[in-house]
């Protein structure tokens, strides 16, 4: 659990060190991003109500954003603007060419509005976070974006809040669950699957999880085990062949998804960067573990991601391939993806 602070200790502390990002100062300091952030109200720092139903309306008005949802693996950035909005008690969604989103409001628990001077000139954020005060999402305006709307929207989602927060401790990662007694009884329901979202029901069902079941039915038609280099290979054969892509990232409560093509690969260090006009990702090549290339049978046709999970078991990101059109096979994502490297089940 992160460390409960004075929020005069907090900004004494950042005043130190104003340079470094929320997220790694924060964790340095043993505190929460959101304890960080909390500290600072009254200073360019409200606190806004972190309900969807009221948030996604408002961003709308803001004009084009830039979108960010991470996990501790991966970021996804995207330009946008939030579009038409689904409320839902379990989950909701934004949906739109650019701006893409699966929302799980419980665990939406914290808003801030952030409006500060910095050394690159005037940032200001919506950020929400969970309980434990990690980030959820974030959405930062841009020059592009309705800045005269900006005062009349905080006014709006503005809450009272406190500069002390009480986290409650991080929500671990679910290992994998594997029963390998309910193997054939997996392959006899997966074949019969017509829908990707009816594998969630299935692993349920069954009492095991996403990646219990890849293991599982490692090694089968469905399921192949990739190298750990698979990720950094895979982007890059996308980029080559233009071949657009499905890309999803998340944590426990937002999925933010990218549709499109991946241009620019930048590696730097650990980071597998993709730096392109509307969209980035940055995704820590080192944290990868596990890699899956998993088939799943649907109406319209096999669908065929690649999958990352981390050491814990944690699922890092998700790429399938995008139809050009109705007629697409998507033969040419199915060529990048048998050109991945297989790893052999002896060591997965």
């Amino acid at each position: 659990m992160a460390q409960k602070q004075t929020a005069d200790a907090i900004r004494a502390a950042r005043k130190e060190d104003p340079k470094s990002r929320d997220r790694d100062f924060a964790d340095r300091l043993g505190i929460s991003e959101a304890q960080l952030v909390a500290a600072h109200l009254g200073d360019g720092v409200r606190a806004i109500s972190p309900n969807p139903d009221q948030l996604m309306p408002a961003i709308s008005q803001l004009g084009e954003v830039m979108a960010l949802t991470r996990n501790e693996s991966a970021v996804h950035e995207r330009v946008g603007t939030y579009g038409e909005y689904h409320s839902g008690a379990h989950a909701a969604m934004v949906l739109g060419k650019e701006i893409d989103l699966r929302i799980f409001p419980k665990h939406w628990t914290y808003g801030f509005a952030i409006d500060q001077e910095t050394d690159k000139g005037r940032r200001r954020t919506l950020q929400v976070f969970d309980a434990a005060g990690d980030a959820v999402h974030k959405v930062f305006l841009r020059e592009t974006s309705s800045h005269d709307a900006w005062a009349s929207v905080v006014d709006s989602l503005a809450v009272e809040g406190s500069d002390t927060l009480d986290v409650a401790a991080r929500t671990p990662t679910e290992a994998a669950i594997e029963k390998p007694a309910k193997r054939d009884a997996l392959l006899t329901e997966w074949v019969k699957m017509t829908d990707t979202h009816q594998f969630m029901r299935l692993t349920s069902k069954l009492g095991i999880n996403r990646l219990g079941a890849y293991r599982t039915v490692a090694g089968t038609d469905w399921v192949r085990p990739l190298s750990t280099d698979a990720p950094s290979q895979l982007l890059n054969a996308v980029a080559d062949a233009g071949q657009e892509v499905i890309l999803f990232v998340g944590n426990r409560g937002m999925i933010q998804i990218h549709w499109g093509p991946l241009i620019n690969i930048k590696p730097m260090g650990p980071w597998l960067n993709v730096l392109d006009e509307r969209f980035d990702l940055h995704l820590r090549g080192d944290h990868v573990a596990e890699v899956y290339a998993v088939t799943k049978p649907t109406k319209r046709g096999a669908a065929l991601s690649i999958e990352m999970f981390d050491a814990a078991g944690m699922l890092i990101a998700q790429v399938f391939g995008q139809r050009a059109g109705e007629d697409d096979d998507l033969k040419a994502w199915e060529a990048i993806v048998d050109a991945l490297p297989t790893k052999t089940l002896e060591t997965v």
